[in-house]
């Protein structure tokens, strides 16, 4: 057996096979009552079929099938808030699973199932069973179920439970075809039985009946015609002319109106012959095109937006990619996503891992679509808010939540003079530590059904402020905090913190100078130089124009009380200290906060005083799409991001007052 495939494999499967209605035929006294629709159908031949979510072709062998009762639930398309009705008799014919009973339910779907086999629509009906125990048959062996013999690769669920039977419209067995038989007795007033027979007369009605019929076919014909003309609008006059002849219903005829706007069925189908991209990429990139804030050209190549731009057009509606999804996955409801089949479209486009449908693999995937997106907007908010941690901090990568230690880089690596023995001496790392670990931080938000109905695709506004400038909001937050926490990190002890009024940054560089000489005066725990030179300087908004004075003027100003008395000078110090302006240091909202406190650093490569751990060194945050809980219809989203800040090598640069 593959390796992990039991952990891979689903446990449940629904399989499609064949259905027969004989709507008008009488029942068995005590089972039901006679006017109920009766249905028999084959609901599974035997064969192996391809199901979505399981690799190989699958088997189910009947003869270790567990049926709990002969009365089993008949749904519409496996939808617990679709019952119809139940069975009566289920059993084993020659290899296939066969089933009858009646359709006890009454309701629309009831009504849409009798109506369908009225007009000679081909139901098929598919079982839901748990799978118990399977055999997986590798690539050239054999093996038997069912009194055939099915050649490797397959998977043979050699023992199940059966749960339910529902009608669907499409199946994935090739091999089976449905036959339907005559329609339900539907006027209780009348005094003669409707034949299931053909080719035998209906009896006749009485005057005041017939009139009152005509009436009735006539206004419901009426009203069927004006429904038609009001979904084509005027447009496909062709089509529009073919559905009232035919005597399509609304379902039908909304389906045809969206394929002939846009070409749908190819998309559900899955990628053409020929083309280039996946149907979920040309989706997402169609979707992206209605998000002009994203700026899509970004993050998609010219081809793949050109290729959704042709299919969809840059108005892609958000139910309409819900109903893509579900329909790829089975669902064969109304194109028209409202708020009477959101739950039902939702179901089929969020796939649930642990169940099979017989309808078909799907390639397509609402979680997969929407997170992509979601993802992409994300990264731009996030990118777009305060980077400013990234030029004094050092990144490194962590494998899990754990608290990680690490050495700081001053070790005992300086060269030893080699004796006479040639014998060279072991370095030794330095026996000062820090400490480092990651943590989650998060926010959820809600696309909620009104919003898909309306497809407000604004609702991706919230990605970004909530969930991508959030992100860095709360990044900024966590690493500045722990930042200003400083006043046992740079102390004189340490030689990396100077004060006096001397040390304020003014135009004139003399307080600069003092930081200057105590960078150059640092030595490490024992005793030894640190060397190297200054080139950042960190400080707040408040100093901003000194540093960039200090930064790129050629001359100071020095001298007298008034600017007629000052005297020009030249400013050793242009060019030499980048000024980084960070908010957070005089923020009054941060303890250690000071409009006055500027830092001198060098390259964070070399040494760092910060260092921010990402899991897995993945530095961005991350949004997953998610089914709402069920007392709330719609799509939820969750970021993430997993980092930690800690502080690091105290001797990276110091910190300065900038008053007495």
């Amino acid at each position: 057996m593959p390796k992990n495939l039991l952990e891979t494999m689903p446990d449940k499967l629904w399989l499609t096979a064949t259905m027969e209605i004989a709507a008008d035929e009488a029942v068995k006294a005590g089972e039901a009552p006679p006017s109920l629709p009766r249905f028999s159908m084959v609901a599974y031949t035997g064969g192996s079929m391809r199901l979505a979510e399981w690799k190989y072709p699958v088997v189910v062998d009947l003869a270790g099938m567990a049926i709990p009762s002969q009365n089993r639930p008949i749904r519409v398309g496996h939808n617990i808030d679709r019952l119809v009705g139940h069975t009566h008799a289920i059993a084993q014919d020659v290899g296939r699973l066969v089933a009858s009973g009646v359709l006890s339910i009454p309701g629309p779907d009831t009504d849409r199932v009798v109506a369908g086999s009225r007009n000679g629509f081909p139901w098929q009906a598919s079982i839901g069973a748990r799978v118990d125990q399977f055999e997986f048959v590798k690539d050239g062996q054999v093996a038997t179920a069912n009194g055939r013999e099915f050649a490797g690769p397959v998977v043979i669920v050699r023992k199940s439970t059966l749960g339910e039977i529902s009608f669907v419209d499409l199946g994935a067995d090739g091999n089976t075809s449905a036959s339907v038989a005559a329609t339900a007795q539907e006027n209780s007033t009348m005094t003669t039985e409707t034949s299931t027979t053909s080719n035998q007369e209906t009896p006749a009605l009485g005057a005041s009946e017939s009139v009152q019929s005509l009436r009735n076919a006539a206004a419901g014909e009426i009203k069927r015609i004006a429904a038609i003309r009001r979904i084509f609008a005027g447009q496909h006059a062709e089509a529009e002319a073919t559905a009232i002849q035919e005597g399509w219903d609304e379902s039908r005829a909304e389906l045809a109106k969206l394929r002939l706007d846009r070409p749908l069925a190819p998309v559900i189908a899955g990628p053409r012959t020929g083309d280039r991209y996946p149907v979920a990429c040309v989706i997402e990139a169609a979707l992206a095109l209605t998000r002009t804030q994203m700026e899509p050209e970004r993050h998609y190549d010219a081809e793949l937006l050109q290729a959704a731009e042709d299919r969809f057009g840059r108005h892609l509606k958000f139910r309409h990619v819900v109903y893509l999804v579900a329909q790829a996955n089975g669902y064969t409801g109304s194109p028209y996503i409202d708020m009477s089949n959101l739950r039902e479209a939702l179901h089929f486009a969020w796939t649930v891992p642990q169940s099979m449908r017989a309808s078909g693999a799907s390639t397509l995937s609402l979680p997969a679509i929407l997170s992509n997106l979601a993802n992409k907007e994300l990264l731009g908010a996030y990118q777009e808010e305060d980077q400013t941690w990234r030029e004094i901090a050092v990144i490194r990568s962590v494998s899990d939540f754990k608290t990680v230690t690490s050495h700081r880089p001053l070790d005992e690596m300086e060269y030893d003079e080699v004796g006479p023995d040639g014998e060279l001496k072991h370095g030794k790392m330095s026996e000062e530590t820090y400490t480092r670990q990651a943590k989650t931080y998060g926010k959820m938000f809600s696309l909620t059904r009104d919003k898909i109905i309306d497809d407000d695709m604004g609702a991706f506004d919230d990605i970004r402020s909530k969930l991508g400038a959030g992100a860095a909001r709360r990044f900024n937050t966590v690493f500045w905090k722990t930042f200003l926490d400083n006043t046992s990190f740079f102390t004189g002890g340490r030689g990396n913190y100077i004060s006096g009024a001397n040390t304020a940054l003014d135009v004139d560089g003399g307080g600069l100078q003092q930081g200057i000489l105590a960078f150059r005066k640092l030595k490490s725990p024992d005793k030894k130089r640190i060397g190297g030179v200054p080139t950042l300087l960190l400080i707040p908004p408040e100093l901003q124009f000194i540093a960039q004075r200090l930064f790129q003027s050629t001359t100071v100003n020095t001298g007298g009380a008034s600017t007629k008395d000052t005297v020009p000078s030249d400013n050793i110090h242009a060019g030499k200290y980048r000024p980084i302006v960070c908010d957070w240091l005089s923020d009054a909202e941060f303890a250690g906060n000071s409009a006055k406190a500027w830092y001198l650093f060098r390259n964070p490569g070399i040494l760092a005083s910060t260092a921010v751990s990402f899991l897995d060194g993945v530095q961005t945050p991350t949004v997953e799409a998610a089914d709402a809980d069920f007392n709330k219809l719609g799509i939820q989203f969750r970021g993430y991001f997993d980092f930690g800040v800690d502080q690091a090598e105290p001797l990276a640069g110091i910190k300065v007052k900038g008053e007495a």
